[in-house]
């Protein structure tokens, strides 16, 4: 039996006072070096964009299974696993940015989260905070339930789907053959 790729959340838009999205979010931003010193991962999502202009409050605001849209290249800088880690734990179950930095990208794929590489936070007449959201994971269509609106990104690998299935690529590398 296929497992379902489809998941459906509210949506979280990250984007400055002016509604313009926030590009460049570094892994410092995400998740500040100040707190590395945290190794117990349930702390870690207190921190979330704590070092992010006009989202310090973010781990308030967040509610599980909600899915962030983010501007481009999102996760640039360290190869920071706390920056994937600190959503993961507060229950965010996708995140859809313009694009992603390229390690960010590998650390989020190998945990296991859900990425989707769409232009949307630029349409604010697609996507508003707290519209209900559906994302098909395979083949990248969005579709703002709130609104009755689609749009469309590339779909996830297989593995890349996979690998979520799996829980991580470790959860992954156990069911290969």
């Amino acid at each position: 039996m296929k497992k379902s790729v489809i998941l459906k959340g509210r949506a979280l838009v990250i984007r400055n006072e002016k509604a313009e999205p926030i590009d460049d979010i570094d892994t410092d931003m995400i998740f500040h070096n100040r707190y590395l010193h945290i190794t117990d991962i349930n702390e870690m999502g207190q921190y979330a964009f704590d070092n992010l202009d006009g989202w310090k409050d973010f781990a308030k605001k967040v509610k599980k299974g909600d899915i962030l849209v983010l501007g481009a290249n999102f996760g640039s800088g360290s190869s920071r696993q706390q920056a994937v880690d600190c959503f993961s734990v507060l229950g965010v179950q996708l995140l859809i940015a313009k694009s992603y930095g390229a390690i960010y990208k590998r650390n989020a794929i190998n945990a296991g989260m859900p990425i989707i590489q769409a232009d949307v936070i630029d349409d604010i007449k697609f996507v508003e905070n707290k519209d209900e959201i559906e994302v098909n994971l395979e083949t990248g269509l969005i579709k703002n339930l709130t609104k009755n609106k689609e749009n469309k990104a590339k779909g996830m690998s297989n593995v890349q789907i996979d690998i979520y299935h799996s829980g991580n690529l470790f959860g992954y590398a156990k069911n290969l053959k």
